[in-house]
């Protein structure tokens, strides 16, 4: 786990996050855990929230403050033998430095021999793959209410230089306000150039990417477009039963609209000005945040109260 252990990554993160009881309160107590090293003791670790590649995550109560967390827990021997520890490495960097209501807060992290442990925001009504599952499709207020959500937070992002290049519903957690959370940021990259990495899943990846041409924060863009098609119609939109026949889909934008269920031709409109080929003729962010489509249907608080 050299990547990890050859720094000395003490509190580094934790100096600039803490948990919101900290951020508020510059008491002594405050000072003093943070110039501590965390330890599995200072929580109390509840119940199983689910399971990944390379670790579970737990809900935990950190002693000192009483303060909720999702405690995930990455086992070093799976990480290195997919060689990801780079890759955790920069997911840790990128995400303990957001700040926005609609990204989950990364508060810190530490490690003992045989596992790394990520002290995570608990997101209270879970995971939204499982909301869309159990939905079929989403209503058009819930999918507008949402991708406007996730456009915010990605303006934020390119702001600051970090393409997360892995957005669809696997990566999205709701909070207890029923606010739409980007929870994942493996595939993340902060950057001021250009990239030519292929990263993210299939079903969701930009022509360019497909091509391995250069691509940049647009990539972005199209990946919320998928993810609005999929929230509207419970599939993504270049499905197919070979991975060839997705690619081809993709390079093409054989972009079809099924008639059911109904779907208004304002948020197809929306859907086909983000889902273009020539990166540079998406719609930006921005301006979908005014789009007709938007501004009529999704809810200006963020949440999405059912």
């Amino acid at each position: 786990m050299s990547e990890i252990e050859h720094r000395d990554f003490t509190l580094t993160v934790l100096r600039v996050s803490g948990f919101h009881t900290w951020e508020h309160e510059a008491t002594p107590e405050a000072a003093a855990a943070q110039k501590r090293r965390w330890t599995l003791n200072d929580f109390d670790i509840g119940k199983p929230l689910g399971r990944g590649k390379f670790g579970h995550v737990y809900l935990a109560r950190e002693k000192r403050s009483n303060h909720i967390v999702a405690l995930k827990v990455l086992f070093k021997s799976q990480l290195q033998q997919s060689q990801v520890e780079h890759q955790l490495r920069r997911e840790v960097e990128i995400q303990s430095h957001l700040r926005h209501p609609n990204i989950l807060r990364l508060y810190g992290y530490f490690y003992d021999q045989k596992r790394v442990y990520l002290i995570l925001e608990y997101a209270a009504k879970g995971e939204l793959y499982k909301e869309l599952q159990k939905s079929k499709y989403f209503s058009e207020r819930r999918a507008a209410t949402y991708v406007a959500s996730l456009a915010r937070a990605l303006i934020y992002c390119h702001g600051k230089h970090v393409i997360h290049r892995d957005i669809k519903p696997e990566n999205l957690l709701v909070g207890a306000q029923g606010e739409l959370k980007i929870a994942d940021f493996g595939w993340s990259v902060h950057t001021f150039n250009r990239r030519r990495t292929m990263c993210g899943t299939l079903d969701y990846l930009p022509p360019e990417m497909v091509e391995s041409v250069e691509h940049d924060a647009s990539v972005d863009i199209w990946s919320l477009g998928v993810l609005c098609y999929e929230f509207l119609y419970g599939v993504p939109p270049f499905e197919a039963k070979e991975h060839s026949d997705t690619y081809r889909r993709i390079v093409q934008v054989d972009l079809k609209f099924p008639p059911k269920p109904a779907v208004s031709s304002a948020a197809k409109d929306l859907i086909s000005q983000m889902l273009v080929k020539d990166s540079a003729q998406r719609l930006p962010l921005h301006k979908l945040l005014e789009h007709p489509w938007i501004v009529q249907n999704a809810d200006p608080s963020g949440t999405y109260r059912g």
